[in-house]
């Protein structure tokens, strides 16, 4: 390869991260706006299916496209056309609004059961510390670090997954998206314990995965300690929480959005 073409893929690559991170940036802009006035604390109510499904698009889209920026780039470096790396993206969306929907599915299940015991001040508290814990021990797990290292091995996952065209491209973007939500899935489950509609945390939890993608690999271990910690507090004193929006003690499946 020639100087001059050297400069060219290098151009292009710097452009292309540029447009996916200013997606992601209007994602941001979008989730501003639409969260904006709702109930921020854990349990809120997460309105219609309809209304959720977007909202979780587009926040996923202003969460995780920042982090699959590399992959993302190392696809469009080989692909030929704008509209199969188009492609890859969108499907890698896909993946994430089907994950969150079936969490949306297992949310409303136990809402629908009126567990009385799940009120904040009962077992809430207990419940949404233990979700958090538990991400940070999936951290340790065997299975988060193969999620994640194939989440960061652009060259093997295009070696291993290269499939040419537009269909090629979308079957691509699912096998990716499916490595980051077996990497990730854990730590989504924490901002639900958090508060879905939280502008803080889900900024926070975006600063995590994005972080562990591509950063040293011990920055998993960072990630583990910190849910663990933070998981604890959430229980034993979510009052002096920072950012925790703390609800009353009602009920989970009676607590509505704002």
């Amino acid at each position: 390869m020639t100087v001059t073409a050297v400069r060219r893929s290098g151009l292009a690559e710097r452009r292309l991260t540029a447009v996916v991170l200013a997606a992601a940036a209007a994602a941001w802009g979008l989730t501003v706006n639409r969260m904006a006035g709702m109930d921020a604390g854990p349990g809120t109510a997460l309105g219609g299916v309809g209304w959720f499904a977007t909202s979780w698009l587009v926040m996923m889209a202003a969460m995780m496209l920042p982090a699959a920026a590399p992959m993302v780039v190392a696809y469009g470096r080989r692909a030929v056309g704008a509209d199969t790396t188009g492609a890859f993206a969108a499907a890698y969306l896909l993946t994430w609004l089907a994950a969150g929907l079936v969490g949306y599915a297992a949310i409303e299940a136990v809402r629908s059961l009126n567990l009385g015991f799940l009120g904040w001040g009962s077992g809430g508290r207990y419940a949404a510390g233990g979700v958090i814990a538990f991400a940070g021990l999936y951290q340790l797990t065997a299975a988060k670090a193969g999620c994640l290292r194939r989440c960061r091995d652009r060259r093997s996952f295009m070696h291993e997954h290269w499939q040419p065209g537009r269909v090629g491209a979308l079957r691509m973007g699912l096998a990716h998206g499916g490595y980051c939500i077996g990497c990730s899935w854990a730590l989504m489950a924490t901002l639900f314990a958090l508060g879905v509609m939280s502008l803080t945390w889900m900024a926070m939890i975006a600063v995590l995965i994005a972080a562990e993608r591509l950063l040293d690999r011990r920055a998993r271990l960072v990630v583990a300690v910190v849910l663990v910690a933070l998981g604890a507090w959430v229980a034993l004193a979510p009052g002096e929480v920072p950012a925790l929006t703390v609800p009353g003690s009602q009920p989970m499946h009676e607590m509505q959005r704002g």
